[in-house]
């Protein structure tokens, strides 16, 4: 059964999407839409957050570090021996200014509870270049998070130009098949009439109508295949269900117009190389792998710091007799702190981020020639896209003359059914290879963007 169409401006939709909610759009208002409300754009943005953070955690190793110690505790009784470990007779404790008292072997008294307060402030002063080169290695993460952040835009816009682009182009092949089932009926009607008046046969009739029905299931699965298209575009937006998406014509005739004054090649590479994605991260990554082997050579290198402490404790228990009472040290120095080992233990740690280094190095070269072979062949795409188009606009030009000439021989009875049913299919053949040609060309355009990053 045939689906009637409605049209919504320059725009052909199922009749049955009258209760649903159509709107226009162009394929800015997509990508718009798109960057608020796409998942996979999302989850590169809160890892471009994450980054950020990471940036600000790296940059705080510059800053002193504060450790407080507080702690409470219960001391047992002390218990002297003598030196052959025994627990009778006298142990000599000798006192300042008294001289050697004898001290009785066995359990001392001691104070029980105890109370330690530690206050240390440190400050590196330098690491071997540790430190800068974590906080480099974190500002090229978050680059790196950035340029995640655009890939992935990058690529639903892509996406999303397929999906709009093949709803454009449904739309104007209903448009072409609605126009030949209405010629079509048309015709049926003059044959109709003219057989009344005894000029043409039943069977001429029947050939036409079978015409009629081929044509209109051709419509049938273009609005079947525009549904299926539609709702997948309305998914990726996250867009209510009931959703019709109609392209902007005007915009989309003022891109294909446009594009008979295209940039040299010379500009796109120019372009790919400021802009394209893969080329950009792999240069982060080549940078990244300079501060890993500046990081693993700081591991050979000593680290050093000031330091001062503050410590209130108590009871003294550091003598032979404790002392009941709270004791308040404090010192301020400079630490240095060197891994004898990592001289011959960091060698291959070296030399594992040197040849990192260089496999970035080399990753970077290769991005470079696959960008540059993706540009030249997108481009050549697009050339031979356009050469398609103005082709089959010649061939739409010739179709509809012939087409002219055979409908009025044909209603002069000069011409056979046979040459009218030929004409008509030659004509709706061009006219869908025109269509097809047009949106490929803006596809190509689309895709040598896609290619520079610039979409």
């Amino acid at each position: 059964m045939a689906i009637a169409l409605i049209a919504e401006g320059a725009f052909y939709v199922p009749i049955c999407a009258q209760e649903r909610a159509v709107q226009t759009m162009t394929l800015t208002t997509l990508y718009d839409l798109a960057d608020r409300q796409s998942r996979k754009v999302r989850v590169s943005e809160v890892a471009l957050r994450a980054a950020d953070e990471g940036v600000a955690a790296a940059k705080s190793a510059l800053l002193p570090s504060v450790d407080l110690n507080l702690q409470l505790s219960y001391t047992g009784n002390a218990f002297m021996l003598s030196r052959g470990f025994s627990g009778n007779g006298t142990t000599d404790y000798i006192v300042p200014g008294v001289g050697s008292v004898p001290v009785p072997n066995g359990k001392q008294d001691t104070p029980h509870w105890g109370n330690s307060f530690t206050a240390q402030v440190s400050q590196v002063v330098y690491a071997g270049g540790a430190i800068r080169s974590g906080i480099r290695m974190a500002e090229l993460g978050k680059e790196m998070a950035e340029l995640d952040v655009e890939k992935n835009r990058q690529e639903i816009r892509f996406l999303l130009t397929g999906y709009y682009l093949d709803l454009c182009k449904l739309d104007n092949q209903i448009e072409v098949v609605s126009r030949n089932i209405a010629l079509t009926q048309k015709e049926i009607e003059l044959m109709k009439a003219r057989r009344e008046a005894g000029t043409v046969l039943l069977n001429d009739i029947t050939r036409y109508e079978l015409q009629l029905k081929s044509l209109e299931l051709t419509l049938a699965k273009l609005n079947d295949a525009f549904s299926i298209i539609n709702h997948q575009l309305v998914t990726t937006l996250h867009l209510p269900e009931h959703t019709v998406i109609a392209p902007d014509v005007n915009e989309l005739d003022t891109e294909i117009n446009a594009l008979s004054a295209i940039a040299a090649q010379e500009t796109w590479q120019q372009t790919a190389a400021d802009n394209n994605l893969g080329i950009r991260s792999a240069s982060v990554a080549t940078r990244l792998a300079e501060q890993k082997v500046r990081q693993a050579r700081a591991a050979s290198l000593p680290s050093i710091a000031v330091v001062a402490e503050n410590r209130l404790y108590g009871p003294y228990t550091n003598d032979l007799i404790p002392k009941d009472c709270n004791v308040n040290v404090w010192f301020v120095g400079v630490g240095v702190k060197f891994s004898l080992g990592s001289l011959w233990k960091n060698n291959h740690n070296i030399r594992k981020a040197r040849i990192e280094q260089r496999q970035s190095q080399e990753a970077l070269a290769l991005v470079n020639e696959e960008v540059e072979n993706g540009v030249q062949a997108s481009y050549t795409n697009m050339l031979t896209a356009y050469t398609e188009v103005t082709t089959q606009q010649k061939q739409v030009e010739l179709a509809n003359e012939n087409y002219s000439v055979v409908q009025n021989r044909y209603h002069n009875d000069l011409a056979l059914l046979t040459d009218m049913v030929d004409a008509s299919n030659m004509k709706l053949s061009a006219e869908m290879a025109l269509v097809n040609a047009r949106i490929g060309l803006l596809y190509n355009f689309c895709k040598l963007k896609y290619v520079t990053n610039t979409l």
